[in-house]
């Protein structure tokens, strides 16, 4: 069954376009200094610019003030917010409140426990985003895009009230039985579609998109 896809830290036109050619349905633009991802507001906006209204906008942060927010919202029309940080359930309800746009909360996995989190989101937010969270002992580890993947199967079965994508070490060649295994029906790539961290492979964004389309 085809998948909806998101092609998140996209930082170049060249990756830009080849989202638009693969049909992914979301395109995430990153708003986080320390991520060799990093756009600016400007940057972002040329590159949202580039993309039809049908391919959704998500803005990456990390633990944003309302001031970060207003910046870049002023420059680039996003459709949706993802928080990436440690973003409590009342600031995610603030900034949904404050912004009126669509807000993901992402929720970092390494166990079981960690899905006892959900509870207090889904209120709150418009999605979920499960992501794995990097072990302590990983030097130099990023809120998200660290090739990491988590235990799939801790999501099997699993119903949540709001919609959902798996994130974390996904590739074009395992994101088939990721879905297969999770449940999922959206997914969320940014490292696996790379050379390098930042650098951007069109390629294989293109790989990942038909392999997502079941292509």
């Amino acid at each position: 069954m085809p998948l909806a896809a998101k092609i998140c830290g996209v930082n170049s036109p060249d990756a830009a376009q080849a989202v638009i050619d693969g049909g992914a349905a979301f395109m995430g633009l990153v708003f986080f200094q320390k991520s060799p991802r990093n756009v600016s507001p400007v940057q972002a906006a040329d590159l949202a610019a580039l993309v039809p209204n049908s391919i959704k906008k998500v803005g990456v942060v990390v633990d944003p003030s309302d001031a970060d927010l207003k910046e870049i919202l002023a420059a680039t029309p996003l459709d949706m917010i993802q928080l990436h940080g440690h973003e409590t359930p009342q600031r995610v309800a603030e900034i949904r409140r404050k912004f009126g746009v669509d807000v993901m909360k992402a929720i970092k996995v390494a166990g079981a426990d960690d899905l006892a989190a959900v509870a207090a989101f889904e209120s709150v937010s418009d999605w979920l985003l499960f992501d794995a969270k990097p072990p302590k002992t990983m030097a130099s580890a990023l809120p998200g895009g660290n090739a990491l993947a988590f235990d799939w199967t801790l999501l099997a079965g699993a119903r949540f009230s709001r919609p959902w994508m798996l994130s974390g070490g996904l590739t074009p060649e395992n994101v088939s039985a990721a879905a297969t295994v999770s449940g999922a029906t959206v997914v969320d790539v940014s490292s696996g579609v790379e050379d390098k961290p930042g650098v951007k492979n069109p390629a294989k964004i293109s790989a990942f998109l038909a392999a997502t389309n079941g292509i």
